[in-house]
């Protein structure tokens, strides 16, 4: 269990670290600052293997599933490619929560701050459900290999602009139980109107973020299941992508319009994940596999958003012309 512990007050550090020293002040966060943090955060995650290796091969850590010190790194980075691809898709989502609640670019990282460490804590409640469902009925691996087919066919034929947060259930469950207050007051979540505390559109974003990022979970906790069951495994690559959902999230936000394919990258990962689950009893993959499927679909989103044109700058070209 001390590793266990030792990792998660290391995870609470760095959110201190955060808040306190490094954000301690409100700023905007330029995307110069914004694409260091997301070298450092992906390069603490990577370098995180190593920790893996050795946890593994020492035989400190509860090994449940019998891998290999090399098996263990290689499913941890796999895992964390999973986490880290379908959180491009949470980015998208956040943008729009942001812009239909007119938070200013000078109090977004506040919100996502407390965003994320819900999200830790709620993510790893379903990391040790999903494990011990794994473990305790074997055919739910069925269940969450269909579940990942179904999500990724709706991500396919889904339209991300049609999502408006102040319509959604969530928001208007939210404003049942606080009374709401379009007045945003320096960086505080609530304020007194007339005597009466009140929820600044701060807290509402907050909380239609916190409860998105439980949707987002279904389906980012079976995916990475698809890959290990191991719970420390699982729990580390998942906290670790989380925690450099921030600075991705200002780091590429600015640029959402140029990676307009990334959505068909996450729809051949989860429906590869999906078909792995459902023949993970007939066909066993090697690890290297599955790494390169997922490698391979993001830098194709990624060179395909770059490469091909838009089809309205077409035709601004032709009309132009």
């Amino acid at each position: 269990m001390w590793v266990w512990i030792l990792f998660i007050a290391l995870v609470m550090v760095f959110l201190a670290l955060d808040l306190g020293v490094f954000n301690k002040n409100d700023h905007v966060i330029k995307s110069k600052e914004a694409g260091i943090w997301t070298a450092v955060w992906v390069s603490v995650a990577l370098g995180f293997s190593g920790v893996i290796y050795w946890l593994f091969s020492s035989g400190m850590v509860e090994n449940p599933t019998n891998l290999t010190p090399n098996n263990a790194v290689l499913k941890y980075v796999t895992g964390y490619l999973i986490e880290l691809s379908l959180s491009i898709d949470n980015v998208f989502v956040i943008a729009v929560i942001f812009t239909s609640f007119n938070i200013p670019p000078l109090y977004q990282h506040r919100v996502l701050f407390w965003g994320i460490l819900g999200a830790i804590i709620f993510r790893g409640l379903m990391i040790v459900f999903g494990v011990a469902l794994i473990s305790k009925f074997e055919w739910i691996i069925y269940v969450f290999g269909v579940f990942l087919l179904y999500t990724a066919y709706k991500m396919l034929k889904s339209d991300d602009s049609e999502f408006d947060p102040k319509k959604s259930w969530i928001f208007r469950q939210v404003k049942k139980v606080f009374p709401v207050t379009h007045q945003i007051q320096g960086h505080d979540f609530f304020v007194k109107r007339m005597g009466v505390r009140a929820a600044t559109p701060l807290f509402m974003a907050l909380i239609v973020i916190e409860l998105t990022d439980v949707l987002f979970a279904l389906d980012s906790i079976p995916a990475i299941l698809a890959i290990t069951a191991d719970p420390f495994i699982v729990f580390s690559s998942n906290i670790l992508a989380i925690l450099g959902l921030r600075s991705m999230y200002f780091l590429i936000s600015r640029m959402l319009e140029k990676f307009r394919y990334i959505n068909y990258s996450l729809v051949v990962i989860l429906a590869f994940v999906g078909l792995k689950m459902l023949f993970s009893h007939n066909i066993e993959l090697p690890e290297w596999v599955s790494l390169t499927v997922i490698t391979v679909s993001l830098l194709a989103g990624i060179i395909a958003s770059l490469v091909i044109p838009q089809k309205e700058d077409e035709e601004v070209i032709s009309t132009e012309e």
